[in-house]
């Protein structure tokens, strides 16, 4: 039983005055604006591990894997994540996984600065790969923010205010995108992968000293009903998702879009690299990740819509027509003003998904249920990062540079190994207009859409 809860365990609404509105959004500020310095060291390491690796070995397979590894780690830990979040206070969660990404990369640095000279060149070294290992452990532990942050939404902002929470959460995400693309290209260009681990180590230093002043008010949520507070629970969380009608369609279309769009995280970076510089590519991802902030700062300030829901739907059709067009022709520009675009609607869908999940799930279960969704959603994508890069190397870009390709559609598409990668995006996008337009139709949509509608929203818990 929580204080100031139920015997159930669901925290009651509260009626803060002025002041206490103003504290609750003093603390979702600054943990917004740690939240963002620890997605730029994340980040950077992420983008830095990738560009560097491809660029030591030539090999797409590599990247691959590392997309797969990433997919895999969130998919297995998203459960785990969110019954921590749920278990603990989000402010021990937040610094707990800020110290442990901060050791891992320090760790990282003494493997990069001890191996052998030649180590890294070769994609089948094990030395490579602890490394890799380690780095990319220390993004994922930096997942737990991020489910924590959604339930900090709900714990700090009153519920006519969340969906534009939403929106600034999303302005954070691509304005760390933006400081990340510059910085993550410079550094590798600049020396490898030593400055961008450096950086990595000093800057989350000084977000785990920053997140040790910050105050979130909250009462420990000890317990959900029944009792189960102190485990997973994985039945009572798919039960309460299977008990709200379209729920579980909207984490399956999701699923469904991660499979699809693992295909850009396994193949995007070296299709971008096939047609530019590492220095060129990393600026050229901070200019374009602004659209991540326009889209968050539009969505700040006007919201979402009376139906969230039907947001998230037409805003996946509107991007699976960009996928299915940027790469038709072998232009900088048409893959540049694409991804602008993308990422630019990309906040709309991910604030929706959040905003209905907040709405419909009791507080006490958020973070199971965000952790839960993030491993779902994500367990598709894992097989496609594996499988699609072996796909592009041994299939499509040879089907496209001797194969039959060359002949069939050549003559407008283009040939080479570039137009193998382009052809697998095109692909790609047309399959996910499809599954999205036939999600537009089904009744799940509807009764999700019904729900929302009609649910009472979460109020503000006791704090």
């Amino acid at each position: 039983m929580t204080a100031g809860g139920t015997a159930g365990g669901t925290a009651r609404a509260t009626a803060p005055g002025p002041a206490a509105d103003a504290g609750r959004r003093t603390a979702f500020l600054h943990a917004l604006g740690n939240t963002l310095a620890a997605a730029i060291v994340n980040f950077t390491v992420w983008f830095a591990v990738t560009f560097w690796v491809y660029l030591e070995t030539r090999s797409v397979f590599a990247t691959g894997v590392i997309s797969g590894i990433y997919l895999v780690l969130t998919a297995g830990s998203g459960v785990w994540f969110g019954g921590l979040v749920d278990r603990y206070r989000k402010r021990t969660v937040m610094l707990a996984s800020t110290a442990v990404s901060l050791l891992l990369y320090a760790a990282g640095l003494v493997v990069y600065l001890l191996a052998p000279p030649g180590s890294f060149a070769d994609p089948a070294n094990p030395v490579l790969w602890v490394l890799v290992l380690l780095l990319m452990v220390g993004v994922i532990v930096g997942n737990l923010r991020t489910i924590a942050l959604s339930t900090v939404v709900t714990l700090l902002i009153p519920p006519e205010g969340r969906d534009r929470a939403n929106g600034m959460v999303g302005t954070v995400n691509g304005v760390s995108f933006l400081a990340t693309s510059v910085i993550s290209g410079l550094l590798v260009g600049l020396s490898g992968m030593f400055h961008a681990l450096l950086f990595a180590v000093v800057l989350m230093a000084a977000v785990v000293a920053h997140l040790a002043f910050v105050r979130i008010p909250e009462q420990r949520v000890v317990a959900a009903a029944g009792g189960d507070g102190h485990r997973l629970d994985v039945r009572g969380t798919v039960a309460v998702v299977a008990a709200i009608p379209g729920l579980a369609a909207l984490i399956a279309f999701t699923t469904i879009n991660n499979f699809l769009g693992g295909v850009f995280m396994a193949l995007m970076d070296a299709y971008g690299l096939s047609l530019v510089s590492v220095e060129v590519w990393g600026l050229l991802w901070g200019v374009l990740s602004a659209g991540f902030i326009v889209g968050g700062l539009v969505i700040a300030r006007w919201g979402l819509g009376a139906n969230p829901v039907r947001t998230l739907l037409l805003v996946n059709v509107v991007l699976w027509v960009i996928c299915g067009v940027f790469a038709l022709r072998s232009s900088i520009v048409l893959l540049a003003v694409g991804m602008f675009l993308y990422l630019s609607l990309m906040p709309f869908a991910e604030a929706a998904e959040q905003t209905v999940l907040q709405r419909v799930v009791p507080f006490e279960r958020q973070g199971r249920v965000f952790g839960f969704a993030q491993s779902v959603e994500q367990a598709a994508s894992p097989l496609t990062a594996f499988l699609i890069s072996p796909v592009a190397q041994f299939v499509a870009i040879p089907f496209m540079t001797t194969g039959g390709g060359v002949e069939l559609i050549g003559g407008w598409f283009g040939t080479g190994p570039e137009r193998g990668l382009a052809l697998v995006f095109t692909v790609t996008g047309v399959v996910g207009l499809v599954v999205t337009l036939v999600a537009l139709r089904t009744r799940w949509y509807r009764q999700l859409a019904s729900r929302y509608r009609a649910a009472e929203p979460q109020p503000v818990p006791a704090g």
